[in-house]
């Protein structure tokens, strides 16, 4: 199956980080939080798709993510917390080369994403909780992560947009 089948099949649409993305899932139960502006589903779930050569630019939002593999290519997800510790983890099902299907991302912390060198695309999941709002999503510029973190230039240069 190629990457522009799932697309298709999925009805997956451009996301603003990088990737097609489709929602599959908003809990009906919502809630209101101290620190977020407005009210707030309990989780959300979405398909993410990325093609190689592409990347999901650092960004962070102030709930937890999930991501879950599904198919194609390991994804590599590269982490920078507020304390500035750096973290890469891949996401994918050969177990046995220290993948994990499933990973998650601390609300608060940077991350960005790529498909492993040699692949042609990667299909995920991901579950956010409290629900996803475009209101909790951040993405700096290059030039203000590097000035937030400049010890990470090199990785930051790589996966953020100019």
């Amino acid at each position: 199956m190629t990457a522009d089948t799932i697309i298709k099949e999925l009805d997956l649409k451009v996301h603003p980080e990088g990737g097609y993305y489709r929602e599959t899932y908003r809990s009906t139960g919502a809630l209101e939080l101290s620190g977020y502006e407005g009210i707030r589903s309990f989780s959300t779930g979405i398909y993410y798709l990325l093609l190689q050569g592409k990347i999901s630019a650092f960004h962070k939002i102030k709930q937890d993510e999930m991501w879950h593999f599904y198919k194609g290519s390991s994804l590599e997800l590269h982490i920078i917390s507020p304390d500035g510790s750096y973290q890469k983890v891949i996401v994918g099902n050969q177990l046995n080369y220290g993948e994990v299907p499933q990973f998650v991302v601390h609300g608060g912390d940077y991350f960005a994403a790529r498909v492993c060198s040699g692949g042609h695309y990667s299909l995920a999941g991901c579950t956010v909780a409290p629900g996803f709002d475009f209101k909790d999503f951040v993405m700096p510029s290059r030039s203000e992560l590097i000035q937030q973190f400049p010890k990470h230039e090199a990785i930051i240069r790589e996966l953020t947009h100019s």
